[in-house]
């Protein structure tokens, strides 16, 4: 009988797991791409069409910088609703939280995701600070925008 138990609680856990951390880049392979990733950041390119929206997922806390201008509606996993206008150029920071994208424009929105990992997403902007990123960071950012806006 407890090996039952045992065996339903591991199962649960199993399908727990994957609940618990959506990586956008595999929940969402259409709006979100890996443009790299090392053991300190993620970058992830963004894109989404006109109207297009999200399924439920998450980032680690990190830095969107738009590419393009955009209203966006973002909804967090209690259904709190929240809507962005951001400009092209513009980078703001977002703590890590649950939500989904719906873009409410007529255009599509390009943006780039700089998320941080490690001790420093765990305490980065609990207190409404924001961390500065290392030159590393900011070279790999600069040579992805300089990419970008080319295209």
């Amino acid at each position: 009988m407890a090996s039952k138990w045992f065996l339903a609680g591991v199962l649960v856990c199993l399908a727990v797991s994957p609940a618990r951390a959506q990586d956008p880049t595999k929940v969402e392979p259409k709006h979100y791409k890996l443009a790299f990733e090392n053991e300190r950041v993620q970058v992830v390119s963004v894109h989404y069409g006109p109207h297009e929206k999200s399924a439920l997922h998450d980032h680690p806390g990190g830095v969107v910088v738009s590419v393009t201008d955009a209203h966006l509606r973002f909804t967090d996993e209690s259904g709190k609703v929240r809507e962005v206008y951001a400009k092209a150029g513009e980078a703001r920071w977002y703590a890590p939280f649950k939500h989904r994208v719906e873009n409410l424009g007529d255009t599509v929105y390009d943006a780039v995701y700089i998320g941080i990992k490690g001790k420093l997403a765990a305490s980065a902007g609990a207190d409404g600070s924001v961390v500065a990123m290392d030159v590393e960071t900011q070279k790999i950012l600069a040579e992805y925008l300089a990419g970008a806006a080319k295209r």
